[in-house]
């Protein structure tokens, strides 16, 4: 017989038990630059339909024609429009213009900031912390009507883009205020062959996760790497 206590009992979610996403049309706006062309590819190569976005569709089209794998090249509205999930990989003053100026586009969308604040001085590169606390931040409040999360900051653009790189080793930290949408991008994250996708808390955690790129850089400088990250233990 079940009382009332044991029907109140649910089983705890597979933290590893994520949607299938192989069907999704993923976009990718600053498609054209480094870490944006590296995540379209390797997406494009792990089977997801890609879309590139650029704020000139020619520029779209070559970096397009020039990776193949079946990748479109549109304008940034256009491939807004087209995409069920949208990976922001603009550059960081470039960031808050580019989102307001498709916040129509993007409403209703699931939106994945992989932009990293950062400042160049003499001395290597160090963290910006933008008014509202990161960039994800920043784009939650310039998005209101989108699902806003943050993820693939921590990757190198140069093993993404090689083609005789079989597998990215490193895990990915994903931030949301959802745990359905931060499923769908582990879930993404996971097609990549090397790749996890792991939950690393809400979006006002972003910054910390933003911040720490300049770290990895001063390692890739000084060890002459393409430094990721493992999270143990899980």
């Amino acid at each position: 017989m079940t009382t009332s206590e044991d029907a109140k009992k649910v089983p705890a979610k597979d933290p590893w038990d994520f949607p299938d996403v192989s069907g999704l049309v993923v976009g990718v706006l600053g498609g054209t630059g480094d870490q944006g062309r590296g995540l379209a590819y390797r997406l494009a190569k792990a089977g997801q339909q890609v879309i590139i976005g650029s704020r000139a569709a020619e520029r779209a089209r070559a970096a397009a024609e020039e990776l193949g794998l079946g990748i479109e090249g549109l304008d940034n509205a256009e491939c807004a429009r087209r995409s069920d999930i949208v990976i922001v990989a603009v550059p960081w003053d470039g960031h808050a213009k580019t989102l307001e100026a498709l916040r129509e586009e993007l409403a209703g969308k699931l939106v994945v900031d992989c932009v990293n604040p950062l400042g160049f001085d003499k001395q290597g590169a160090y963290a910006l912390k933008p008014e509202e606390g990161s960039a994800a931040q920043q784009a939650a409040a310039l998005l209101p009507e989108s699902r806003v999360t943050a993820a693939f900051h921590h990757l190198s653009a140069v093993l993404l883009s090689d083609p005789e790189v079989a597998e990215i080793d490193t895990d990915v930290m994903v931030l949301g205020e959802k745990r359905a949408d931060t499923d769908v991008v582990q879930a993404l994250a996971g097609r990549i062959p090397g790749m996890r996708g792991v939950y690393a808390g809400r979006l006002r955690n972003a910054h910390q996760v933003e911040s720490l790129v300049a770290n990895l850089i001063s390692a890739n400088r000084r060890y002459k790497a393409h430094a990721g990250l493992r999270v143990t233990d899980i």
